[in-house]
């Protein structure tokens, strides 16, 4: 037994999360995080699709969220996917515990595009269908991590 199932959280943990889990933006909000009979702690949550509890949102997470999504407006980043894993090395006041964190999912090439159809130079002749070209080089993917830095290698 892990000592960490013996404290249960209505909020994502490190422990959910594991060496990443591909979840969609569902919902952006603010909600009180304080303990049962503690003062009113208000924070800005965010909530996902694929999973049952949302996660509380730190300023290092927001911003990371407005590159993946390319929108600082929280509204907008509403359907789009990241990824959320452990990172051991997140401190806190000056402790190293290990947190969430969140990347952009890996990319897929785009498909390449078929070439232009010419047409002949000279009036009146029929139009010429322009040779195939090659497929054009698919663009950079992000690679993400290099797999040698991460032990667990997550495939998404």
């Amino acid at each position: 037994m892990n000592i960490a199932s013996l404290k249960q959280s209505k909020f994502l943990t490190k422990a959910d999360v594991g060496t990443g889990v591909l979840a969609t933006i569902k919902e952006v909000y603010q909600d009180n995080t304080a303990l049962e009979g503690a003062p009113e702690d208000l924070k800005w949550i965010i909530s996902f699709n694929e999973l049952e509890k949302p996660m509380v949102l730190n300023s290092t997470n927001g911003q990371l969220i407005a590159q993946i999504t390319g929108s600082d407006e929280s509204d907008n980043w509403y359907g789009h996917k990241v990824v959320l894993y452990e990172d051991p090395s997140i401190s806190f006041r000056g402790k190293v515990v290990g947190g969430i964190r969140v990347r952009a999912p890996r990319n897929t090439p785009k498909p390449a595009q078929a070439g232009p159809v010419k047409t002949s130079p000279r009036p009146g002749s029929a139009p010429i269908q322009a040779a195939p070209r090659p497929a054009p080089a698919p663009a950079p993917v992000d690679p993400g991590p290099d797999p040698n830095d991460d032990p667990d290698n997550v495939p998404f």
